[in-house]
């Protein structure tokens, strides 16, 4: 089967010939800037584009002939031209649009089209609109960054349908959806992994969540069974720009940022734009800060008009207390509930000194290069380096309904390097009548970590009875006690994936798409193993309304490596990977305007081989778990000045097959997530500026424990916003948890934000 696949992509490939052209081009205001989110229109057609955020668009499939092409946006003077497209070329045309007064004079609000763009070239790995993509994926932009003024990067992952985010104990962030635990993340489209400093969404311009088993395209080192998140970062642009802000509020908020674009050249082809922040808050907790500071350079070289760079650099430093973890995973345990926990709720075992150094370097870069008129290479290369001087990771464990048992865990020094080199050629062309969007692509990901390690008891508290909190200078003392143990460790492993994709258009209206990828990892610490692995994807659409509602299925693969384990006889089983394989479907919709959008969608997520053992403790491979769920998109823009984002996902994802908790739930995995926020700028001549938001989120009940004993319960919290923007300054007041609510996340982390 697997030679009959590549037979058949080279067999695509050697009969490629075009018979339709391609018009690109890029789109700018007479100030230079990009015109993110202008209609280019190719008139008595129904083809068209949309600008993206770097000013670019593209019109595939237009079949040879003369047309008008025109750009058309409220509050700009439209521009037409004439364009001839020739068979098997792409064709440039450029355009500069001048602001409109006579427009601007009449129209306050312009349409918010602005919260609903999903053009993308990363989720597909290929330029492919949404309703052309099989796969469900979430948008959020950075204007709804903006409008709901977030200041922290698990803000940004609340917005996404079916999405719920979390912090854990290492300072990481990881968010849980269709039922599984996502810690890595893609940057730009590459794998980029940060386990220990976090990220920062100042340099932010959107993040991308990809629903569904995608190791096919991404790998097991970016996504999950439930999907895999990208993060976009702001790009140059060829003008002169930027702003400055500052933002304070509760808890001692403290937050600077700072973003400049400007061309270094006359030409503008050699393009630099910084970002940066400063930001400080402490915890409605009694324990818990965070200070982190960014700085995150970007430059951007267009050497040809064939070929072009782009170099990023992310230094991150913080200084942040670790959450406090509560150790409540056995079978049986003292409550039932986080709510009944008898410490209060802002109360902590530890004082505010216990601070953790970390910090990362981050290096990025790309070049692009146009082979042909539809051949392109991109070749993307990363590189991270993590360094902890001291991590305080603090423990409680509970003994009975009154009695914690305190512990900390030190981890320091700690480096971890992590690298990663991308090669993609993506092409476009035609076999006969149908089209082809192709990506052929390999990855190589190198991963290395050595570590210092220790773990200290602390106190057995009664809560019943004064108890003195655990600071800095008593656990240094403990660390530093002759004989304390100490432990060293390393880890590290590499992958090798080379993947292909087609997304054939049998007709206007028809398209499917063929993927499959080999990926060899190789574990290079504790004995070392090799194993390979094959994944598979295939996706159908049909638009039902050419542009306007596609239905769609999948069927789509992931991977989780295992090592070798030893059975109790002294052998050595070594297992394959646990395989994940989605069914779904569901329909999409973008009605004409942008006035209505979103999805619906089935899953069923199915692992029939995954690891168990038997009463002897022999471990063999054939647990089951099965995921399913639905998961609803809306975004609507239904009168000027008014927008709504919502979201909401079901999920049930339960063990059909296992040791001991067969028919259990998996654990932090909530059953029912929503996401809702309605925002409204009043469309009257002397009030323009002024906006008004509100929205919240609603997480349901998950379990902490295998046994299911112990739950993490649910909450609904509600935020509200109001702004008075002009057009060189705004301000903005964010009311954050406006009912007041204690609640929890899903790996039990108490939160309780106030003002900003």
């Amino acid at each position: 089967m697997r030679r009959l696949l590549i037979l058949f992509f080279i067999f695509l490939a050697v009969r490629a010939f075009a018979q339709t052209g391609s018009i690109s081009g890029t789109v700018v205001t007479s100030d230079g800037k990009p015109a993110e989110f202008v209609n280019i229109v190719l008139e008595k057609t129904a083809r068209g584009a949309v600008v993206n955020e770097a000013g670019q668009y593209t019109i595939h499939k237009v079949p040879a002939g003369t047309y008008t092409l025109t750009a058309i946006f409220t509050g700009l003077v439209a521009q037409k031209n004439t364009v001839t497209v020739t068979a098997g070329e792409t064709i440039s045309v450029d355009f500069t649009l001048a602001e409109d007064n006579r427009q601007l004079q009449e129209v306050v609000v312009r349409g918010d089209n602005r919260l609903m763009n999903r053009e993308t070239d990363y989720v597909a790995r290929m330029p492919l609109k949404n309703l052309e993509n099989p796969q469900v994926y979430n948008v959020v932009g950075k204007d709804l960054m903006k409008e709901q003024m977030m200041t922290d990067v698990k803000d940004v992952f609340r917005a996404a349908a079916g999405v719920a985010p979390t912090e854990y104990v290492t300072g990481s962030f990881a968010v849980v959806f269709r039922g599984f635990t996502n810690f890595d993340y893609a940057r730009n489209g590459m794998a980029t992994s940060v386990y220990r400093t976090g990220t920062e969404i100042a340099n932010l311009e959107r993040i991308e969540m990809i629903k569904g088993p995608s190791g096919t395209l991404f790998g097991s080192q970016v996504s999950t069974f439930g999907g895999a998140m990208n993060l976009v970062t702001k790009k140059p642009y060829a003008g002169f720009g930027g702003e400055v802000g500052y933002s304070m509020g509760s808890y001692d908020l403290s937050r600077a940022t700072i973003d400049i674009n400007t061309p270094l050249n006359k030409e503008k082809t050699v393009l630099l734009r910084f970002n940066a922040v400063q930001h400080q808050q402490n915890s409605s907790n009694e324990y818990g800060k965070n200070k982190r500071f960014v700085i995150a350079p970007s430059l951007s070289y267009q050497a040809s008009d064939r070929l072009s760079f782009l170099f990023d650099f992310e230094y991150f430093k913080s200084n942040a207390t670790r959450l406090a973890y509560t150790l409540l995973f056995a079978d049986e345990v003292p409550f039932k509930s986080a709510k009944d926990i008898p410490l209060g709720f802002k109360k902590s075992f530890f004082q505010n000194d216990l601070m953790s150094d970390a910090q990362a370097t981050k290096y990025f870069g790309q070049a692009k290069y146009q082979i042909s008129k539809n051949w392109t290479s991109t070749t993307g290369v990363s590189h991270v380096n993590e360094f902890l001087n001291h991590s305080y990771q603090p423990y409680i464990e509970w003994i009975s309904a009154d009695t914690a048992v305190t512990s900390i865990r030190h981890f320091g020094p700690r480096e971890r390097t992590y690298a990663n080199i991308q090669q993609n050629f993506n092409g476009s062309f035609n076999t006969g009548r149908f089209h082809h969007n192709i990506v052929i692509g390999a990855s190589y990901e190198y991963n290395d970590e050595t570590l210092t390690y220790q773990a200290i008891p602390l106190d057995k508290i009664n809560i019943n009875e004064p108890f003195e909190k655990a600071g800095l200078s008593r656990v240094n003392s403990a660390l530093a006690t002759p004989g304390a143990p100490v432990s060293h460790d390393a880890y590290g492993g590499n992958a090798l994936g080379v993947y292909v994709s087609d997304a054939i258009s049998w007709t206007d209206r028809l398209s499917t798409m063929l993927s499959l990828r080999y990926d060899r990892f190789e574990q290079t610490y504790e004995g070392g193993f090799v194993q390979p692995s094959l994944s598979p994807k295939l996706g159908i659409v049909y638009q039902v309304v050419k542009d306007q509602v596609s239905l769609f299925g999948n069927f789509m693969n992931g991977f989780r490596n295992q090592g070798p384990v030893e059975q109790p006889n002294g052998s050595l089983f070594k297992p394959k990977p646990v395989f994940a394989n989605q069914l779904e479907g569901g329909l999409k919709a973008e009605l004409p305007g942008n006035k209505l959008g979103g999805s619906i969608s089935y899953y069923y997520i199915n692992i029939d081989n995954a690891l168990r053992t038997d009463d002897a403790q022999y471990s063999f491979q054939d647990g089951q778990q099965v995921s399913k769920g639905v998961e609803v998109e809306l975004t609507a823009n239904p009168v000027e000045g008014l927008n709504i984002v919502t979201g909401y996902g079901f999920n049930e994802n339960r063990f059909v097959k296992a040791d001991v908790y067969e028919g259990k739930f998996e654990t932090q995995a909530p059953q029912h997530i929503v996401n809702y926020w309605v925002s409204y700028r009043l469309p009257f001549r002397h009030l323009k500026g002024i906006g008004l938001g509100f929205g919240g989120n609603y997480v349901g009940d998950s379990y902490l424990n295998s046994s299911n004993t112990y739950t993490i319960p649910a909450y609904h919290v509600i935020n509200a916003t109001a702004f008075y923007q002009k057009d060189k300054w705004k301000l903005g007041l964010k009311l954050n948890n406006i009912s007041n609510v204690k609640y929890w996340d899903s790996l039990e982390t108490r939160s309780l934000p106030g003002t900003s």
